[in-house]
């Protein structure tokens, strides 16, 4: 999930992640007259971390057919304003993640929760055992 704090319109004035998040979250400025742009399953998933939002994240997921326009309106006026972070999962850990689950045949649940407990040496030697070998 996205920062909300930066402000700020990307490349040739098309309107980002960021400011779409800021727009719903943050300064509820409409940016409706970009809306072909507007991401729908991002922010939807983006919303859905959140205490606060995960309901009307879940009303946007049953009626995924409406039209972005509605969906954007929907949040626009529907979520209070407030500031919501939270960083997405970076890419190494994605695939430490992926190591953990091959070795112990865990859950994305379980093999997550193993990673908060092994250290980086015990992730070098799952790694390392799981390494075939050969070129790619």
């Amino acid at each position: 999930m996205a920062q909300c704090m930066l402000i700020g319109k990307g490349e040739h004035g098309m309107s980002e992640l960021k400011d779409w998040l800021n727009s719903i979250n943050f300064n509820k400025e409409d940016l409706s007259y970009d809306i072909k742009d507007y991401p729908p399953y991002v922010i939807n998933r983006c919303l859905s971390g959140f205490i606060d939002t995960i309901m009307y994240a879940n009303e946007m997921n049953r009626y995924h057919n409406l039209d972005k326009d509605m969906q954007y309106s929907f949040y626009l006026n529907s979520v209070r304003k407030r500031k919501r972070f939270s960083p997405w999962l970076r890419k190494d850990k994605v695939n430490d993640l992926e190591c953990v689950k091959e070795y112990y045949g865990y859950s994305n649940e379980k093999a997550s929760q193993a990673l908060k407990i092994l250290d980086k040496t015990q992730l070098n030697f799952i790694k390392q055992r799981l390494e075939t070998g050969g070129t790619q």
